[in-house]
């Protein structure tokens, strides 16, 4: 049987098969080792290998309770899990402890969403006719509008487009129907509404897009060079109309999403037509949203309510 004295020979052996074996860094090596040390801990004076489910879970609630990250407690797990799937490997281990065990749950953040002020300040704060004001413009606005994720704005065709050669447009703007087709996640497809002030700045950028058209005019957005606009492109044109404004948050595409989601909310109560609109495959990640509705809503009621307010 395998007994634990210290760092024994199955966790030194562990760790030279990740060094020799896995090549694995440093900095890694340093985490597995000293996670390892908290299952060496958790023996005690036990064999690791007679170890139970319950002994794993034991040292999860101990962590948890400590106040340990539940990020960090599934690092963690994720070490002994590694470490068993190998000693099974070198021994007559029959069953791993740790694989049924899961951490705690984390937390869902709440994402981060301008203020209804912020979003309209950012919206009016490009007065410039230049031809890449009124592109970067035009992208910020059907952010806003119409809740796209970076992928879909990026992969918009200015028409939709099949051809000889195999190309198909999976996204392609319908300004006669006031609306865009995308493909999001899991290759779902969705129709999403254009409000009124993206539809104007849309008009402005196609006034000057000719300029920008090069070999392929297929994509609504496109760089100076006349390519489809990309990723990391549309994320500093964002962040600078952002800072343009006078906003001090760090403002990306996403933000713009979680904006339009949490106002639409506000504004209307209807989760479903939210989870619509952002190609959700289900209601529950659209629901994380009623919690930042939540907020709103209990700051009102501080400003608003005679038992409320706080006295001055």
């Amino acid at each position: 049987m395998l007994t634990v004295n210290a760092l024994a020979d199955p966790i030194s052996a562990y760790l030279d098969s990740l060094i020799y074996e896995r090549k694995l860094s440093k900095h890694t090596l340093t985490t597995y080792a000293y996670e390892l040390t908290q299952l060496v801990a958790l023996a005690g004076t036990r064999a690791l290998n007679v170890l139970t489910p319950a002994d794993i879970r034991e040292g999860v609630i101990r962590a948890h309770t400590q106040g340990l990250a539940a990020r960090s407690i599934a690092r963690r797990l994720s070490v002994w899990r590694s470490f068993y799937r190998w000693l099974a490997l070198h021994t007559a281990l029959e069953n791993n402890p740790v694989a049924a065990v899961r951490a705690p749950k984390r937390a869902k953040t709440l994402p981060k969403a301008l203020s209804v002020d912020d979003s309209r300040t950012m919206m009016e704060a490009n007065q410039s006719k230049l031809p890449h004001a009124l592109r970067d413009c035009a992208m910020v606005e059907l952010f806003y509008s119409s809740g796209l994720r970076l992928a879909e704005l990026i992969h918009l065709d200015l028409e939709y487009k099949e051809q000889t050669d195999g190309y198909r447009s999976v996204g392609w703007l319908d300004l006669p129907g006031k609306q865009v087709y995308v493909t999001g996640k899991g290759n779902r497809q969705r129709t999403v509404p254009i409000g009124r002030k993206a539809i104007t700045a849309l008009l402005a950028w196609l006034t000057v897009r000719p300029q920008f058209v090069r070999e392929d005019a297929r994509p609504l957005f496109l760089s100076s060079h006349g390519r489809r606009i990309s990723a990391s492109s549309v994320k500093q044109r964002v962040k600078r109309v952002a800072l343009t404004a006078g906003i001090a948050a760090n403002v990306h595409p996403h933000v713009l999403r979680h904006s339009f989601a949490s106002h639409v909310l506000q504004s209307s109560g209807d989760l479903r037509a939210v989870q619509e609109m952002l190609g959700h495959a289900s209601i529950s990640t659209t629901q994380i949203y009623t919690s930042l509705d939540f907020q709103h809503l209990a700051k009102i009621y501080d400003q608003a309510h005679p038992r409320a307010r706080k006295r001055s």
